[in-house]
């Protein structure tokens, strides 16, 4: 009997080391992450959203009162350069510089009257995100890992006569997770992040609205915080 389990325990540890060669591929690219600074691009899409909380202002001439909501969401498109230094076999710090075409749609309603105006919101983001890759061991040729640091944007095409306006410099909080795939020539980086803001980048100085009119829309919004869905491409 101990030799049929001994012949058995046998039997199974071949089977087992003959699955896990199996289980096995040839490496692209092994000493890749060996680099002390990594380089490439990226391409992406996004989304990207105003968090704004009316703050139940009454207009004391008219009686009106607003509501305003970023009820509409269209696709942007990303591009962006990376720079990574590698720390140690987990840790990398990443610089990506990216621009961001970003367009939000944002509705106003007058709560008696039902009277609705809108204002589309056309940006062009300069973005500077700072991030810390914490990566999982590498099995064979794939690799995944989770991201999280702090973003700087900073709008090229803010205008100041709209219905609402926002200051050109934010500040967000980021997290994500992605997974790099090693192929024979380069690395893919397909990542998801979301990003929340921080900074409130409503502009009430309106000094230099023409129309004053307008300034109702923004007493109607108590502030305003970005939030932002990217997903990315990287290619190192």
């Amino acid at each position: 009997m101990i030799k049929k389990i001994f012949l058995f325990v046998m039997c199974l540890g071949v089977v087992s080391a003959a699955l896990a060669q199996l289980n096995n591929k040839v490496q692209n690219k092994p000493y890749i992450d060996l680099r002390p600074f990594h380089y490439g691009f990226s391409i992406g899409l996004h989304q990207q959203s105003l968090i704004m909380p009316n703050s139940g202002y009454i207009d004391p001439e008219t009686g009106r009162q607003w509501f305003v909501s970023n009820d509409k969401f269209d696709p942007g498109f990303s591009v962006g350069l990376i720079g990574e230094w590698r720390i140690n076999r987990t840790l990398a710090f990443r610089l990506l510089p990216s621009l961001h075409f970003v367009n939000k749609h944002i509705t106003f309603r007058e709560k008696t009257t039902g009277l609705t105006e809108y204002q589309d919101m056309k940006s062009t983001l300069v973005s500077i995100p700072l991030n810390l890759k914490i990566s999982a061991p590498r099995h064979n040729n794939y690799r995944p890992y989770i991201v999280t640091g702090f973003n700087a944007s900073y709008d090229l095409t803010s205008k100041s006569q709209e219905n609402i306006a926002t200051k050109p410099l934010s500040f967000a909080f980021e997290l994500g997770f992605g997974c790099d795939y090693y192929f024979p020539f380069f690395k893919c980086c397909p990542e998801l992040k979301f990003s929340f803001g921080i900074n409130d980048v409503l502009d009430t100085n309106r000094s230099k609205l023409n129309d004053k009119s307008k300034e109702i829309f923004t007493k109607a919004v108590k502030e305003a915080h970005t939030t932002m869905v990217v997903l990315t491409l990287h290619f190192e």
